[in-house]
């Protein structure tokens, strides 16, 4: 049976600190949880930790400004997956590491590509 909470007084909603939401949502999305499972326990709905988890991201987002996330793959033997066409762009690494951009990236990925190296 659920629990009940009478709020007293001009406030009516439960707040909930930055450490509380924090927690819930490590919780809810970590391997192998289940985010209605976390909820119930926390007495939250489903639908407020999902708004928690898009507001975090659009926070995320937004101080990292232009920042995105780009997929990477590293090969540490180089001889195992030879490339079938030669790469647009290719940059030597001071520590030998070799990056290379590829005709079929777009212009945005490759430019995201070159500034994240330039850091």
């Amino acid at each position: 049976m659920g629990r009940i909470t009478v709020f007293g007084g001009p406030e009516r909603r439960r707040r909930w600190s930055a450490e509380e939401r924090r927690r819930i949502l490590e919780e809810a999305f970590a391997q192998g949880a289940c985010v209605a499972q976390v909820a119930r326990r926390y007495d939250v709905s489903t639908a407020l930790v999902y708004t928690w988890r898009r507001k975090l991201s659009a926070a995320l987002v937004a101080s990292q400004e232009d920042h995105g996330f780009i997929e990477a793959v590293v090969l540490e033997d180089k001889s195992s997956m030879p490339t079938p066409v030669q790469p647009a762009i290719t940059v030597e690494l001071s520590h030998g590491a070799r990056v290379s951009i590829y005709n079929s990236a777009s212009p945005t990925m490759a430019a995201a590509v070159i500034k994240a190296l330039a850091r």
